[in-house]
Order: structure tokens, then C-alpha cells, then sequence
């Protein structure tokens, strides 16, 4: 029997991610890419509807760090558990897990 979390994490892997001018998979993403999104988002949030974002932010910055320490280059290359783990906190899985 198949990891369902490795199932998972291969789907969220494949997820569509506007990144480098273009839209990929957000395995492709590269630590360069998520660094920028991650300030994107900071500078984007403030109060009232764009609250939200800054803890978005904030988790495309901690997926930057955990990337940095461990050498990664592009998301692909992240801990399989850690991408399940962040995947909604990302806003990559819409919270819920679907768009419909």
C-alpha cells in the first residue's frame, strides 16, 4: 500500500504556482522565487481584508528559511511531510483543500 501523505504531498507538488513570471508547478518554485513571494506578501498585507496575508506571508518566509538550511534549491527538493504540513498555510491547497 502506497504513503497517502507521499500521495499528498505529490499532488500539492504538481499544484499550478505563479512564480518567475509564469505559472508552474509548485515543485519548480525556487528558494529565490519563495523568498520573493514571501516579501511580495509582506508588503501586500496591512489591516482589515489584507490581515490575512501576513501570516501567509509569514509561511512563505519559514518554507524560505527551512529551504535555506537545508539546501534545498527549488521546492521540489523540500521534506514531502513538511510541504502536507504547509501546503494550506501557503495558500498552494486553498484552506478546506478545494477551490470548489
Amino acid at each position: 500500500m502506497s504513503d497517502p501523505k507521499a500521495a499528498d504531498a505529490a499532488a500539492i507538488l504538481a499544484e499550478p504556482v505563479f512564480a518567475g513570471g509564469r505559472s508552474k508547478p509548485f515543485a519548480e518554485v525556487t528558494l529565490e522565487e519563495v523568498q520573493a513571494r514571501a516579501q511580495e506578501l509582506r508588503d501586500a498585507s496591512g489591516w482589515g481584508p489584507t490581515a490575512r496575508v501576513g501570516s501567509v506571508a509569514r509561511e512563505w518566509g519559514a518554507l524560505g528559511r527551512l529551504m535555506a538550511e537545508h539546501g534545498a534549491k527549488a521546492v521540489g527538493e523540500v521534506d514531502p511531510e513538511e510541504i502536507v504540513k504547509r501546503a494550506q498555510k501557503l495558500w498552494v491547497v486553498p484552506p478546506g483543500g478545494s477551490l470548489l
